[in-house]
């Protein structure tokens, strides 16, 4: 039993609905026990983050990754196999069955490549903030002094 109630916030604050929608989505989540297929979520530097996803008995070709809305999707879909009715299984352990994950992704923040390896698929994704929304230093002019080579509007009417 895990329910907030996020009204005052969405009345008191403006601009912050993205926030609380993702707290809500957080909270609201499914908690149940099916992780299928498990997954890591890695933070490599400042900027660069990693999803690594179990996919084993999947080729390259049944996976699909897909940015979309600010989420990162991953399905994988089984192809198929006409051979599959003459096998008889003593014990299937290993899950090939179809799964779709969802990944919600912060602003700005893109995937820059993808692999697998060894039964892993590793998703490399990357923050970057666009120039206008990064940090500046603004300089303080002083009335007395001069800006860039310019006279002041005192010492135009001293000259």
């Amino acid at each position: 039993m895990r329910t907030f109630d996020f009204t005052p916030l969405y009345r008191s604050t403006v601009g912050f609905d993205r926030l609380a929608n993702a707290l809500d989505r957080a909270l609201s989540a499914d908690t149940s026990p099916n992780g299928y297929p498990p997954y890591n979520i890695e933070k490599r530097g400042e900027n660069d983050y990693r999803i690594s996803i179990a996919v084993a008995g999947f080729s390259d070709d049944e996976l699909s990754i897909e940015m979309r809305d600010g989420q990162l999707i991953v399905t994988a879909k089984k192809q198929v196999d006409e051979d599959a009715d003459e096998v008889t299984y003593l014990h299937r352990g290993i899950a090939a069955r179809a799964f779709e994950k969802r990944f919600h992704l912060a602003d700005h923040v893109r995937a820059k490549g993808a692999e697998t390896e060894n039964g892993i698929l590793h998703i490399d994704l990357v923050r970057e903030v666009p120039e206008a929304l990064k940090p500046r230093q603004i300089k303080i002019a002083s009335p007395n002094k001069t800006i860039e080579g310019k006279k002041t509007a005192k010492e135009e009417v001293k000259a």
